[in-house]
């Protein structure tokens, strides 16, 4: 048996809904009291972080909320990996944060032309971003989820703007990011997977499809900010942690070929389930 992450991203994925669902999950390996003395090894200021219960309809789910109380500096990928190579986070929190922005790094890269390392992060690169991505490291880590599995990502259409004017939905970055992987539009006129959120499953998840064969042990909702048909906050991530045998696993997967960091190697044998 091994801990499994299953993310059901039936409304999308973003860094803080993926980071709301973890919290929801209610788990004494990871909680806002031990999320926010984590944090502090960063050693960054000028933010708040507000955790919430709120309903989706009739779902009650987590939002995570990170206030900027000071102007903060855009920053470019070099900036950010000085941040967080110098915390005093752990080793693997650092690299899983690292590879996240790494993704997200390498796709803008891309996109504009430029060298990766000049890549700077406005929308993404602003603190809220950095906290909302090592929330997510935090999170993982504290859980000690050996493995993770992914339903197809959604990416919602439309335009939005930006620090770079007007851009197509889903972004550019967020296509970049999540090449090879399964997506679909869904019916949404509005993003849905952010570049953080894709970022996340590209550096996160190897397998994709539906739920595999697995005992279910929590399952947590994380809230995003959009409003779907007047329903306020109900773009919701799931996420359930579940017990798996990993000789009887027979569900069909979709397995993406990708280089693979071994940062998620845990004694634990349980699974969680995530929406």
């Amino acid at each position: 048996m091994k801990k499994i992450l299953y993310i059901d991203c039936f409304s999308g994925i973003s860094g803080d809904m993926f980071v709301g669902a973890l919290l929801d999950l209610n788990s004494n390996y990871f909680n806002s009291d031990i999320l926010k003395d984590q944090l502090k090894k960063l050693e960054l200021s000028g933010y708040e972080i507000f955790i919430e219960k709120l309903k989706a309809g009739s779902i009650v789910a987590t939002k995570f909320n990170v206030f900027i109380s000071d102007d903060q500096p855009s920053r470019d990928y070099k900036d950010i990996k000085f941040i967080i190579q110098k915390s005093k986070l752990s080793k693997e929190i650092k690299d899983i944060s690292l590879e996240i922005f790494s993704k997200i790094a390498a796709a803008e890269s891309i996109i504009h032309n430029i060298p990766i390392d000049n890549v700077r992060f406005h929308e993404v690169g602003a603190l809220d971003s950095i906290i909302d991505i090592v929330s997510a490291a935090i999170g993982v880590v504290s859980l000690k989820i050996e493995d993770y599995f992914c339903s197809s990502i959604p990416l919602g259409k439309g335009f939005a703007s930006t620090m770079h004017g007007k851009i197509p939905i889903p972004a550019p970055a967020t296509i970049e990011i999540l090449k090879e992987l399964p997506v679909y539009g869904g019916d949404f006129d509005f993003e849905v997977t952010t570049p953080t959120g894709a970022a996340i499953i590209k550096s996160l998840v190897k397998n994709f499809g539906d739920i595999p064969e697995i005992k279910i042990d929590a399952v947590g909702y994380g809230l995003g900010s959009k409003t779907i048909n007047n329903i306020t906050n109900s773009n919701i991530n799931n996420i359930i942690i579940n017990s798996i045998n990993s000789g009887n696993n027979n569900n069909k997967h979709h397995h993406c070929n990708k280089n693979e960091d071994q940062h998620h190697n845990h004694d634990h044998q349980d699974i969680n389930y995530l929406n």
